[in-house]
């Protein structure tokens, strides 16, 4: 049975029809967009994290459109089942008074000091540079903003991972390399809560899958594997052993990827998440599939299926068990959806074909 404060929740909030097959309608909690009208022609790259407080934060770039000078940062907060009105929350403008685009925000909140908001400033991803502000009251104000030392990008689109001994492990990634592949990853490690970063390089020859944007999972004894997007029309997979610090070199996993973007994660229960577009080309349908150990999946729900941009996704376990994912809707909104994930049922993907009727 759900939590009444759940039944309570979705009738304060826009409900919209669940995309996928009759057998999982109940698992969807929640689908409603974040905010009903955007304030500036279009929005992209969201990501969302549960506060200290128990609130939901939400963050996307917009402006005129992806890469334009005015591209700013926007966020908002739902509390009590509302979300609240967008609110510009970081800004390209430099010191001389230029203004350059945002982009890929990245909320995360470690165990222990304050809620994180990364994310990039620059004229393209060839030449960006990692910008990250906090917040000590759950992100109803910020930090000043401060730039990453050095190469350290911060997450490049996914939320990082702490390990058992605190480090903090972000995946992230290099485009526009004039040598090997033209996107490289990497990961940045940090011993001190995010005070100082290690950079952490990842073995690709020059006939590796070009890759970016990691999201790590975490199994079993301490390995962790990295999922993300790559131009070889497949999602990569890599893998460590020591915490992160070495890693495998890229292989390809059985599923397909259209050049956009996905996000992971590991659930309580030890089975992993993914949603990405199940497709060799386009930005729909977006799916959700669900692994026992990261490399054989099964399919669980089709968030979208309509023509369309359905793209760069981010998905959290809240604490009480439950699954947010937030993404791009069409470019001009950003959608939220709740699933409850002991309600899926689940059917193999073979072959990489995604199964009829689910």
């Amino acid at each position: 049975m759900k939590p009444h404060y759940l039944i309570a929740l979705a009738a304060l909030c826009f409900l919209s029809p669940p995309v996928q097959s009759a057998a999982n309608d109940a698992a969807i909690i929640r689908s409603e967009f974040i905010f009903e009208k955007n304030p500036v022609p279009s929005c992209h790259a969201t990501t969302i994290v549960e506060a200290n407080d128990g609130a939901l934060i939400s963050a996307w770039f917009a402006g005129t459109k992806e890469g334009s000078a005015d591209v700013c940062i926007w966020s908002a907060r739902c509390v009590d089942g509302q979300w609240t009105a967008p609110v510009e929350v970081a800004n390209g403008i430099q010191s001389d008074g230029t203004r350059l685009p945002c982009w890929n925000p990245v909320l995360f909140q470690p165990k222990e000091g304050p809620l994180l908001l990364f994310y990039k400033v620059g004229p393209n991803p060839d030449i960006w540079w990692g910008m990250v502000r906090s917040s000590s009251d759950n992100g109803k104000t910020w930090s000043a903003p401060a730039r990453l030392h050095d190469k350290i990008l911060g997450p490049i689109k996914n939320k990082p991972v702490q390990l058992a001994d605190g480090t903090l492990l972000s995946g992230s990634s290099w485009e526009g390399q004039k040598s090997g592949p033209s996107w490289q990853i990497h990961f940045e490690r940090s011993l001190d809560n995010g005070k100082t970063w290690q950079f952490v390089s990842v073995p690709q020859a020059s006939d590796s899958p070009a890759a970016i944007q990691p999201s790590i999972l975490m199994h079993p004894e301490g390995r962790l594997q990295a999922l993300g997007r790559t131009k070889a029309s497949r999602i990569f997979s890599t893998t460590s052993n020591d915490n992160g610090l070495t890693w495998t070199p890229l292989s390809l996993l059985d599923l397909p990827n259209p050049n956009s973007g996905t996000d992971a994660v590991t659930l309580k229960d030890g089975r992993h998440v993914l949603i990405y577009n199940h497709a060799s080309k386009g930005r729909s349908p977006l799916n959700v599939a669900i692994s026992k150990d990261g490399r054989e999946w099964e399919a669980a729900l089709v968030l979208e299926d309509k023509p369309g941009e359905y793209s760069y996704p981010a998905v959290i376990q809240t604490r009480d068990g439950l699954l947010h994912f937030t993404y791009t809707w069409k470019r001009v909104l950003a959608k939220h959806v709740v699933v409850d994930p002991s309600m899926l049922t689940l059917t193999p993907i073979v072959h990489g074909e995604w199964p009829v009727g689910r």
